[in-house]
């Protein structure tokens, strides 16, 4: 079945936040020297492609990752990552085929409104999880290096999250434990993801509306994503008289072809049978 893919957007200094999940929901961890392994492999990934990790979760059967990519190259670093990663997998297990399923998500994430929040909603992971009653307890995020209880792995750069915390680094590190403490039972940040893929505040996502526009009549593209704030109907047709039928026909296919309302949503508003609306669309 054709599934649609969403968007990725990529430029220097762009921030996401990444998902990737095992096939059916299998393990893509089976023990702490695959988690190793894949830390290890993000840690190249990081140097090879320029990239800075704020944070990681490594779950059972998915991984969390907040990245910054400095040079806009965030799809050839996915397919670096998860490529090999597989390879190793499935060498060392005597398998074959993909661990993932499809491709990674990735959320564009606005650094001033959002990023910490996004850092609190990763390393919290386990806990909304029910597997551990707290952050620190879970060996495979970077929760712990970042709050100052163990080493930094090589991948994680901690100092721009601790920096927004305090100029000191012991005060950032208190500060930065009692902030994650703070979002346990907190309604998840992902709540307010736009159009799929990106998450700030409504000056972010207008920068980006003429570039998702400007590629959405591409089939494979989600119709919400194409139009992230795409007028009301009672918007569309708030200035056509009701014996106006040309300018009136000519909006509905408007609303239909431009604004991907379905033509059953078009005829409900107007109060027309849904087969007027099909005719009027068709009609040349």
């Amino acid at each position: 079945m054709n599934m649609s893919r969403p968007i990725r957007i990529e430029y220097p200094g762009a921030i996401y936040h990444i998902t990737s999940r095992g096939n059916d929901k299998k393990k893509i961890y089976r023990n702490n020297v695959d988690r190793r392994k894949f830390l290890e492999l993000l840690h190249c990934v990081n140097v090879k492609f320029n990239w800075l990790c704020h944070a990681y979760c490594l779950m059972d059967n998915h991984y969390h990752l907040l990245i910054e990519t400095l040079d806009g190259n965030l799809s050839k670093g996915m397919h670096h990552l998860n490529g090999v990663y597989t390879q190793f997998f499935n060498r060392k297990w005597r398998r074959t085929g993909h661990i993932f399923q499809g491709r990674y998500k990735s959320i564009l994430v606005q650094r001033d409104s959002h990023l910490l929040e996004v850092c609190r909603y990763v390393v919290l992971n386990p806990v909304r999880a029910k597997m551990v009653k707290s952050a620190d307890k879970w060996e495979w995020s970077s929760y712990c290096g970042t709050a100052g209880y163990e080493k930094p792995q090589k991948c994680l750069k901690p100092d721009w999250i601790l920096g927004c915390f305090s100029k000191q680094k012991q005060k950032a590190m208190k500060n930065y434990i009692e902030f994650v403490a703070d979002g346990i039972g907190n309604e998840s940040v992902m709540e307010e993801v736009k159009a799929q893929c990106m998450l700030g505040t409504d000056d972010f996502i207008t920068e980006f509306e003429d570039y998702l526009a400007g590629i959405g009549k591409t089939p494979e593209v989600i119709k919400n994503q194409r139009m992230l704030k795409r007028p009301s109907l009672e918007v569309i047709f708030s200035n056509v008289l009701k014996n106006n039928r040309l300018k009136r026909n000519r909006l509905i296919k408007t609303a239909v072809y431009d604004f991907c309302y379905s033509q059953r949503e078009v005829a409900d508003y107007l109060s027309l049978h849904y087969t007027t609306i099909s005719r009027i669309i068709n009609c040349v």
